[in-house]
């Protein structure tokens, strides 16, 4: 199991009321969500092996450079500063040292976000895989031959959709390996992705049906193909140089240098003193007595 970190505190910190703090009053709702959300999907999952994955770079500068857009509307006060509210930055360390001392395991990459983490240890193996994320991107990973899946909390851990090939061809009208193709022509307002213009999601899945992937739709552009219509036939046109440079964006990377990740997802935690400290620290007794049962499996 790969857990979209971030994906999954930043839903906390909003799902759970900053009334819940600490002994000294400083917020902890964020930890406690992460906590209770893996608990949860321990306990109904039952996997062997789980990392919970690092944007060590939210907005890496080489996607910036194709598509100086990404992303640049969730930008702070400093260039490539992520707006995060006060509330939660100060949370996010406290979590990695939670999570450390029960010996779950976390991974980033310096110049990646954690969704090419996932997408390099997804394709690495072995399977099968499941990747919790709120992220639509995440769905191009998404392989029945080699028991990938995502588990997609738009609507919260609790109300997971489990999505296989057929959830999205049902969801979306595309294949999986399609999915980044559609991404980039549909775009993506939350990313900072303008897609094609005039171009939406019904238009791109009836493209991608009839040509397969970009490569082959461009070459209908090019050869002026008259299965394709004049109104996409123009609009795919104009939008050449942004076609030409923002599939690197969307795309998954998937083979990263990522060192080799202890993953065993261990049934006691590997320094109970510690949990034990940092649960009287940040008050997260009950959410670490919760985890430590699931991990248990009692």
């Amino acid at each position: 199991m790969l857990l979209d970190a971030a994906s999954l505190y930043f839903r906390a910190f909003y799902g759970v009321p900053t009334s819940i703090t600490a002994p000294d009053g400083t917020p902890i709702n964020a930890v406690r969500g992460f906590l209770d959300m893996t608990s949860t999907l321990v306990t109904r999952f039952r996997p062997n092996r789980l990392v919970a994955c690092l944007d060590e770079d939210w907005r890496p500068s080489w996607r910036v450079a194709l598509v100086p857009s990404y992303k640049a509307h969730r930008v702070a006060g400093e260039p490539d500063e992520e707006e995060i509210p006060d509330e939660l930055s100060p949370q996010v360390p406290v979590l990695l040292e939670v999570l450390a001392a029960f010996g779950i395991a976390t991974v980033g990459a310096a110049d990646y976000e954690a969704d090419d983490v996932i997408g390099t240890l997804a394709t690495r193996g072995p399977g099968p895989v499941d990747v919790v994320t709120g992220d639509r991107d995440l769905i191009q990973l998404i392989d029945d031959a080699n028991g990938v899946r995502v588990l997609y909390t738009g609507r919260g851990v609790a109300k997971l959709e489990e999505m296989d090939a057929a959830a999205v061809r049902a969801k979306y009208g595309v294949e999986p390996s399609q999915y980044a193709d559609f991404a980039t022509l549909r775009g993506d307002p939350s990313d900072g992705l303008p897609g094609v213009a005039g171009i939406g999601e019904k238009t791109a899945a009836g493209l991608l049906g009839r040509f397969g992937d970009l490569t082959g739709l461009l070459a209908a552009v090019d050869a002026r193909n008259t299965a394709l219509p004049a109104s996409s036939w123009k609009r795919l046109d104009a939008a050449r140089e942004y076609l030409a440079v923002a599939p690197d964006v969307v795309r998954v990377a998937r083979d990263i240098a990522i060192p080799p990740v202890t993953d065993a997802l261990p049934s006691t935690p590997v320094d109970p003193e510690r949990v034990e400290a940092l649960a009287e620290r940040w008050g997260l007794e009950s959410a670490v007595g919760r985890l430590t049962k699931a991990l248990s499996g009692t």
